[in-house]
């Protein structure tokens, strides 16, 4: 979803209760998808999806299952195809083998074809129709759940109370939220729930006696600003973008000009220069980042038994 998320999805005011009755219908047409007939495929699958709408950390979670796996299984990313998500194909390519077309259905008739062992779906969740061995929903640690609404009135794709339809939780993100955390156990006290941080891998790049001008179009752009804070990066300035945002000369020019006005260095995303054209790459360094488990051993044990 190409956007930058409304203010009023934060808490529930005025705007967000003219849409609730929108969000009823919503709640009404994903209580119908739970009526279809699901299909088990002749393949091992993992879908990493999310209920709240925006970056909560599941594509860097499907590589890093992807790299816990690949050793005993042969193993493919699944990706429906979207125009305005090449960046996240282009980032799964580089870690494995994907298959990416216009239904996930068809992407694992095709992993089943070519002999593939384990799917890893990213993104799925809402997929009603097929019944994955693990499911496991993402949030971010602190944009939460939002006013806790259903789209258009808020930031959920599905009620809360759809969890107790999946085996597992990560809440990814450099806070402990311990509020999120009670209230996911309330809708599900028997889910398995994981956490875990985001880790910078190429920090050895980086000159951070420098200063910083760093810009974003993902789903969590201060998800981005406080890793790099975290990992002592001096940000002076910082740029946000609706999500998948495909940057023009003319953004790339103004992000310059502004940072040499500056003097500052200029850092992104790794999806963010995946979308970026050779040219507009010159002098612009992108952090690549990987998620750590904070109980690594306690999921690997997870993942080993419901498989």
């Amino acid at each position: 979803m190409k956007l930058k998320q409304p203010i009023f999805w934060k808490n529930i005011n005025f705007i967000s209760l003219l849409l609730y009755p929108i969000s009823l219908t919503v709640s009404f047409i994903n209580y119908l998808k739970t009526l279809q007939k699901k299909t088990k495929y002749n393949i091992k699958t993992i879908c990493v999806g999310n209920i709240y709408i925006g970056g909560t950390g599941k594509t860097p979670l499907s590589i890093l299952i992807n790299k816990i796996l690949k050793k005993k299984y042969k193993t493919v990313f699944i990706k429906k195809k979207y125009k305005n998500q090449k960046d996240e194909q282009k980032l799964l390519i580089k870690y494995g083998n994907l298959i990416c077309d216009r239904s996930r259905s068809l992407c694992l008739t095709k992993a089943e074809r070519k002999g593939f062992g384990l799917a890893i779906i990213d993104d799925g969740l809402q997929e009603k129709s097929i019944e994955y061995d693990i499911s496991i929903a993402c949030f971010n640690a602190t944009s939460k759940i939002g006013n806790g609404l259903l789209i258009p009135a808020g930031p959920l794709r599905e009620n809360l109370s759809n969890l107790h339809h999946y085996d597992a939780v990560f809440i990814n993100g450099e806070k402990k939220n311990n509020k999120l955390i009670n209230k996911i156990k309330n809708f599900n006290n028997k889910i398995k729930l994981f956490q875990s941080e985001y880790k910078i891998n190429n920090l050895n790049r980086f000159d951070r006696s420098k200063k910083f001008l760093a810009f974003s179009g993902i789903g969590s752009p201060w998800e981005f600003k406080n890793t790099l804070i975290k990992n002592k990066f001096k940000i002076e300035d910082y740029l946000t973008f609706p999500d998948h945002y495909n940057y023009s000369k003319k953004d790339i020019r103004k992000i310059r000009n502004r940072a040499k006005k500056k003097g500052l260095k200029i850092i992104t995303t790794e999806k963010d220069y995946l979308r970026l054209n050779k040219n507009n790459k010159k002098n612009i360094y992108f952090a690549s980042i990987d998620l750590k488990i904070v109980n690594q051993s306690s999921f690997n044990k997870f993942l080993i038994k419901k498989l």
